[in-house]
């Protein structure tokens, strides 16, 4: 599960890298601006090739790509140049990398429409349109941090197969077994992704107010697919409304700076993701698509910001250019991307060492079982 966990992360990390730069690529070349390098990861050059005017690279550091356009930074005006081409071409080049990650997030969302989403689902409910429910099961959505279920390792995503022998098929059931049994020791038989496993605990007599006796949330979870015609366009609603939900998360959080309440914390970097990606992959291929179209909506809306080194900066430079009827000066410009990317790659360090801290646990053991292999 290690080294598959690993090639999973670099899969969806290149997948989001790919597509939003395969959108720069595409858009300048089809306006006719010459691109000198298409590269996956950042370098040090790992491996390259050569094909018409430009170089496809493979280097040392996973976590990005870039693609190299001649005169982006103003450094030459011959006829093929990004800097030679009207202001309506180099914006379309600048958004084609956030319109390819919002298209992958639709994309990955209609697939996983067609295999079938994990969903919520109330018993007897109708199902919307042409839906298909399959693999109805209790499930665990939430699980309190102190309750006696955190404290024996049950997770947000486990489903309920029975509990001490008694097959669980309804919600009602699992809450009166464990409810009944409470201060006896119980033996749940868990789900997770594709294993089976038996976890032990003991439900609270005397919860506290607003838990359960094992300090969990239970919901039926049922897997509700769609045909692929109509998977299409429910897929531009759930990325429509997962966009939605992380512009208003950033006013929150930009606010939060503003109001001294921030929410930093909630941040989380590429040791974050990898670890995320980890627990996606165990419950499932579906979960790592949606998990995949998050971040890639997430990607698509950090890099429309209007800041610099982003593409959304160079736009906001772009509209500037228009509303002033010149080009702005350049090394201004390039001063202040440069700024930019350094506030950038510091962010991305200061989150790291805060995924170090929160994660270290899990870390130490997956290093220790990495070294066991050899």
């Amino acid at each position: 599960m290690i080294f598959l966990t690993i090639i999973i992360f670099v899969l969806v990390l290149g997948v989001l890298v790919l597509a939003h730069e395969l959108g720069h690529f595409a858009v300048a070349r089809l306006v006719g601006m010459r691109v000198e390098e298409f590269g996956f990861g950042f370098p040090p050059r790992i491996a390259s090739f050569k094909r018409g005017d430009t170089v496809y690279s493979i280097n040392l550091i996973p976590f990005g790509g870039f693609v190299k356009i001649l005169g982006e930074n103003g450094e030459s005006a011959e006829a093929d140049s990004f800097a030679s081409q009207s202001a309506l071409k180099r914006f379309f080049v600048l958004l084609a990398g956030v319109t390819m990650n919002v298209v992958l997030a639709w994309v990955l969302f209609s697939l996983a429409l067609t295999l079938g989403i994990p969903t919520v689902i109330s018993q007897g409910e109708t199902l919307p349109g042409n839906a298909r429910l399959s693999e109805p099961a209790v499930t665990i959505l939430l699980v309190e941090p102190d309750g006696p279920a955190a404290a024996a390792g049950m997770r947000p995503g486990d489903a309920i197969l029975a509990i001490s022998g008694e097959r669980v098929t309804a919600l009602q059931t699992a809450l009166d077994i464990t409810s009944q049994k409470a201060g006896q020791q119980l033996i749940y038989e868990i789900k997770r992704g594709n294993e089976i496993i038996d976890i032990r605990s003991i439900p609270r007599s005397q919860p506290p107010v607003g838990q359960g006796p094992l300090g969990i949330t239970l919901g039926l979870v049922a897997r509700v697919s769609y045909p692929w015609y109509e998977a299409v366009y429910r897929g531009v609603g759930a990325t429509v409304s997962l966009g939605i939900q992380i512009v208003i998360a950033f006013i929150y959080l930009i606010a939060g700076f503003f109001s001294g309440h921030s929410e930093a914390g909630s941040l989380t970097g590429p040791i974050g993701i990898a670890v995320l990606t980890r627990d996606a992959a165990k419950l499932g291929f579906v979960y790592v698509l949606q998990f995949t179209a998050l971040l890639s909506v997430n990607l698509a809306i950090i890099n429309v910001l209007p800041f610099p080194a982003l593409d959304g900066g160079r736009i906001f430079f772009l509209v500037m250019e228009k509303v002033r009827g010149k080009k702005l000066n350049l090394k201004l410009e390039n001063y202040t991307n440069t700024i930019g990317f350094f506030l950038l790659i510091s962010l991305l360090v200061w989150v790291s060492i805060r995924d170090v801290s929160n994660f270290s646990g899990q870390l130490t053991s997956l290093w220790h079982r990495i070294l066991s292999v050899f």
